[in-house]
């Protein structure tokens, strides 16, 4: 059976502009992506479905809905409650526990975020799915610096985490790249990045890389545009040049975790040591509610 690929967009939220582009003059991105009147700019929390012959495979959970009122009104969150499990149930017929993988990027809030109900029941909203968490990843996140700790909801993943090995739904992954599962002939596999946090996990197949954090945005193409997030800027640099070559290698399709008008763009190089898009792949609106196949 051939994969069948979806994007989903369960929610949205805000960040600050000038922390999203780092040293990128503000007059530069905000001609990309323009900023509200607290310099925050709107980013999609996009998630995908992957589909095979016997699993229902999630990348990413989204911010999820257990933050509160005032977390919610500072980072212009908009999306239903459960807006992950309302969006499958609606367009799929997927209940939780139909979910048989996630594979987790990274344990920064915005994408593990729907991962569990609350804070509180630190239960797990889909019980049958094995989590892919790199290891070496977890184990920074549990000792992050002070320049990224608040990234890191760590009272609220670590029990989920904890639980799901006791009861063992974890598959962790380890080493800067490998086979991440296979189900029959469909296999997907995980290369990872350092700059914008140790082990970040780029799922990919022989059709998409998944680029989470390393390039959020169709801006964040060009080798320079980096974001002030980054624990190792010059790191990402770096990463983001090797990335290319093996995307342009294998003619992957790169999908775009928070770009809100282009979910995906193939890449080709700019001059002697930049890239660019050779072809972007836009979304027209976002619908909260509504996926999008994006490969068949």
């Amino acid at each position: 059976m051939t994969k069948k690929y979806f994007i989903l967009h369960p929610a949205v939220f805000k960040l600050d502009g000038g922390a999203m582009f780092g040293i990128i003059p503000k007059p530069l991105w905000s001609k990309q992506i323009p900023a509200d009147e607290l310099n925050r700019i709107q980013l999609s929390l996009r998630v995908m479905l992957i589909q095979t012959a016997t699993k229902n495979i999630l990348v990413d959970t989204g911010i999820g809905d257990y933050h509160g009122e005032k977390f919610d009104d500072r980072f212009g969150v908009v999306g239903p409650q459960n807006p992950l499990v309302e969006t499958l149930q609606k367009n799929f017929n997927l209940k939780p526990s139909d979910i048989t993988d996630l594979i987790v990027t990274h344990l920064h809030f915005d994408h593990v975020g729907g991962l569990g109900h609350d804070e509180q029941e630190h239960l797990t909203v889909f019980p049958n799915a094995t989590l892919h968490i790199h290891r070496q990843h977890y184990d920074y996140s549990l000792h992050p610096t002070m320049r990224d700790a608040g990234s890191f909801h760590t009272q609220y993943f670590k029990p989920l985490i904890e639980k799901a090995e006791k009861d063992g739904k974890i598959h962790w992954l380890n080493g800067e790249q490998g086979t991440i599962l296979t189900d029959g002939p469909d296999s997907l596999y995980f290369r990872v990045s350092h700059g914008h946090t140790p082990f970040l996990v780029h799922p990919y197949d022989e059709k998409f890389i998944y680029m989470a954090d390393l390039v959020p945005t169709s801006a964040h193409i060009s080798i320079p545009w980096v974001m002030g997030y980054d624990i190792a800027p010059g790191i990402t640099t770096v990463n983001k040049a090797e990335f290319y070559r093996f995307i342009m290698d294998k003619n992957l399709t790169m999908i775009f975790e928070h770009d809100m008008k282009v979910w995906g763009a193939k890449v080709k190089p700019k001059g002697e040591h930049d890239f660019e898009a050779a072809k972007t792949f836009s979304v027209s609106e976002i619908d909260l509610q509504k996926p999008e196949v994006f490969f068949e």
